[in-house]
């Protein structure tokens, strides 16, 4: 079995609300999608039955294709990922370290997924097809951080909040059936005072929020954002179902936002994360995770609130591709404005004058 990582950390970003990171970035692939995709494979060498031979093929050039190498690896299984020609050299070397078989066809993930459908798994008895998001299994074991986090916050006091990004709507779609399963949800034991979930993404690549707008499940044309690890043109139907019930607030901000999320929290916790894992850490610089989530509280109440961010990891960065942000964005003008807002404010406070 994939081992997990239970660590949630105290974050010291914004002193008006008690933040707490639940690092991903920890699991044996880089990121959260080890959790889903161990799992996937984990169940289906116990279906196939554990002396049958068994291959699997994943279509990413991504964290889930190094989530389905690791695992398969782990599991002494081999793994072949079929990415498309414009995937990176750093995660095509990766992959090919972990021992996986790489295959590079197609200009886009489409046609890349279409070649590994069509001229390798069809061809393979013992082939399993390991999809990126799109699989029950795939988020009952991302949702296995929910059971980790309740087991976590018990002697702080429970917790109100949780941030996560949102691609193709795996982990998004495990942590709501974690939070379904463990009654925090307002249909749950908890009634009206249901765990309140903040889905974040990022401008071009927020396919999440253009199917709430458009009010039935949508894709979008293209993906224009850096966050190429939420680059999913469609979410997945359970995750968009997710969406809009009470409790879910779905919100995106811009690509300078999530990439200095990242290059500050590079600074500060001293790790490094994609941007895609950026902008769900952004609402803890720019101070917006009051006025997001809970509107209706006043500042005293907000002190009070316990708010988990997923730090979903990652492994397509490094510090060369942080300081190229930190030269692109840093001096963005919603970054500039909304970070460290009420850092700001406090020392504004502190320069005037005393009364008379």
């Amino acid at each position: 079995m994939v081992q997990l990582f239970p660590n949630c950390n105290e974050h010291p970003t914004n002193p008006t609300s008690n933040i707490y990171l639940k690092p991903e970035n920890l699991q044996p692939s880089g990121s959260f999608k080890s959790r889903g995709i161990g799992n996937l494979l984990s169940k289906a060498i116990l279906s196939h039955g554990p002396n049958k031979p068994i291959h699997f093929y994943c279509s990413s050039g991504g964290n889930a294709g190094l989530a389905c190498a690791t695992a398969a690896i782990s599991l002494r299984r081999p793994a072949t990922i079929v990415v498309p020609m414009s995937t990176s050299a750093l995660m095509v070397g990766k992959l090919k370290t972990l021992g996986a078989n790489v295959v590079q066809k197609g200009c886009h993930w489409n046609e890349a997924d279409t070649y590994l459908r069509e001229e390798l798994l069809a061809h393979d008895k013992n082939g399993v097809y390991v999809p990126p998001f799109d699989h029950e299994d795939i988020w009952e074991g991302n949702g296995s951080l929910i059971d980790e986090v309740e087991k976590q916050m018990v002697d702080k006091g429970g917790y109100d909040g949780i941030v996560c990004s949102v691609g193709g709507g795996g982990l998004f779609a495990g942590v709501m059936a974690g939070l379904e399963r463990n009654g925090r949800l307002q249909s749950g034991q908890n009634g009206p005072h249901g765990v309140k979930v903040l889905a974040m993404e990022t401008e071009g690549a927020d396919s999440l929020a253009y199917s709430l707008r458009s009010k039935k499940l949508s894709r979008l044309d293209a993906i224009t954002s850096i966050a190429t690890s939420l680059g999913a043109t469609q979410v997945a139907r359970k995750a968009f179902e997710w969406a809009q019930i009470p409790e879910v607030t779905s919100c995106v901000f811009s690509d300078a936002e999530a990439a200095m999320a990242a290059v500050n929290f590079a600074d500060d916790e001293r790790i490094i994360v994609e941007a895609g894992c950026g902008v769900s850490i952004a609402p803890a610089y720019n101070d917006t995770l009051h006025t997001i989530l809970f509107p209706h509280l006043s500042d005293s109440e907000f002190e009070n609130i316990n708010i988990v961010i997923v730090v979903c990891g990652g492994s397509n960065v490094t510090l060369d591709i942080l300081e190229g942000y930190k030269q692109k964005y840093g001096l963005d003008e919603r970054v500039v404005k909304k970070f460290h807002a009420r850092k700001l404010r406090l020392e504004g406070r502190k320069s005037l004058p005393a009364a008379s």
